[in-house]
């Protein structure tokens, strides 16, 4: 019976090229679905057999939390330098855009509430 081991829907590609190679370092025997293009089907990592799954699991247990402390660090590098931030800062260095996309989200909810609002 297959062990799902990991979704791979809205997973970067470096991230998958990472779980590949470590699952192939670690001689794991996994087979891949890719996602559907209309998002339907998820796509992830499997194997077949139990032991193979736990071997599995606990390897990228340790390497998301690894991930992840390597993501947060790069994330506090960006924001010590100055080259990312939140809605200020987005404001700031690309005023046209984020001023255009908050006018966007003003009008898509006016449109959508309007039917509910009774005006006048």
């Amino acid at each position: 019976m297959p062990h799902h081991l990991m979704n791979l829907r809205h997973v970067p590609d470096d991230e998958a090229d990472e779980i590949r190679e470590l699952f192939e370092s670690h001689g794991v025997r996994y087979y891949e679905t890719p996602p559907s293009r209309w998002g339907i089907s998820m796509g992830g990592f499997w194997v077949h057999d139990a032991e193979e799954a736990a071997r599995a699991r606990e390897l990228l247990t340790d390497y998301q939390r690894r991930r992840l402390e390597r993501q947060r660090q790069a994330y506090e590098h960006s924001l010590a330098q100055g080259t990312t931030g939140g809605f200020w800062f987005r404001l700031r260095h690309k005023p046209v855009t984020t001023l255009a996309a908050c006018l966007a989200i003003v009008v898509i909810a006016a449109l959508s509430l309007l039917p509910f609002v009774r005006i006048g």
